[in-house]
């Protein structure tokens, strides 16, 4: 069987990262279909284990070709950055400079062709930037150490998969954004990132900006006719099987059901209610446009329980679930 070898990322040390890391990995079941490398500190591990009451064995090794891939033994690139007494649940520059050279070694790892996928427990912005390391996030970091100049946010749930066109910015905004050439590299990102997984030929489906797709004019000010319907034709002129505008509150639906693989939405509500309505704990974020795969998980550090055992796993077992989807297949 083929499994992909995944990199995940302890995340920011004082949340409850290095806790949903165990409790996934306590789970026999998922070395069935890949096999986990953790990028972290063991000892952080080891206590968040004895923590939740999880019992696995931690095994520090210097990468992918020393590790076991063994149900119930972690294997833990171990990079010994974090001191023992460092507490649960408050914000620290050292966990937030681990957290940056965690995802620094899973790139470097990715990008050298020693594992498939990336998948990222949380980090908190505030301690990344006191740690000396100024980004908005995961994505950007990614992006910057990839040389990569765009990429999309892609979110997944078991029956859907959606990429943005535009994300964090505002509605007036992200219109003013969206042109033929941004639509039209969107769907290509999507496209890419599923036949790299495994679909031979997506079937994409892509939203218009007003309602009913601009009901041929009667809505908006010919945003679809200008905006979206060139990127589309340009995508298909290349044989990319994309179609739209359609209306927006009808083709989730049909996604769901089946009739597409991937979802273009215009912009960030458009496309993030609809996953977020099948369940916070089912949704992923996915990076798509890098030359490597990575998920992470939906939520943040909580450093409000950190510490406590009482971390839900679950979002993080569906990250690692999508990464493994997504990941080009190699023997195993």
């Amino acid at each position: 069987m083929n499994r992909p070898i995944i990199a995940i990322t302890m995340g920011d040390a004082a949340g409850v990262g290095p806790e949903v890391v165990v409790k996934a990995l306590a789970r026999p079941e998922a070395y069935d279909s890949f096999r986990p490398l953790v990028i972290g500190d063991a000892a952080r591990l080891v206590k968040a284990a004895r923590l939740s009451g999880v019992a696995v064995d931690v095994r520090s090794v210097d990468g992918p070709a020393d590790a076991t891939y063994k149900a119930g033994t972690i294997d833990c690139v171990d990079l010994g950055l974090i001191p023992d007494d460092l507490p649960f649940g408050e914000l620290s520059p050292v966990a937030g400079d681990a957290a940056f050279r965690y995802i620094e070694r899973a790139v470097a790892l990715a990008v050298a062709g020693d594992v498939d996928a990336i998948c990222t427990a949380p980090l908190n912005k505030e301690a990344l930037h006191a740690g000396g390391h100024v980004y908005p996030g995961h994505t950007e970091i990614l992006a910057d150490l990839t040389g990569t100049p765009e990429v999309s946010m892609m979110l997944a749930a078991p029956k859907l998969k959606v990429v943005h066109c535009t994300t964090h910015i505002g509605l007036i905004d992200a219109i003013a954004k969206i042109d033929a050439g941004l639509v039209e590299r969107t769907i290509r990102r999507g496209h890419e990132t599923l036949v790299k997984s495994g679909i031979e030929a997506p079937r994409i489906a892509v939203c218009g900006i007003n309602p009913h797709a601009g009901e041929n004019g009667l809505f908006g000010h010919g945003e679809e006719e200008t905006k979206v319907a060139p990127g589309i034709a340009a995508a298909r002129a290349d044989g990319i099987d994309a179609i739209g505008p359609l209306p927006s509150d009808t083709v989730f639906f049909r996604a769901v059901r089946g009739d597409f693989d991937l979802v273009v939405a215009m912009y960030h509500d458009q496309g993030h209610n609809p996953v977020k309505v099948l369940g916070l704990e089912a949704g992923v974020n996915i990076t798509i446009g890098l030359p490597v795969v990575r998920t992470s998980v939906d939520h943040g550090t909580a450093f409000d329980i950190a510490g406590t055992g009482t971390a839900d796993e679950r979002s993080m077992l569906e990250a690692l679930r999508q990464a493994t989807e997504l990941a080009p297949k190699r023997a195993g």
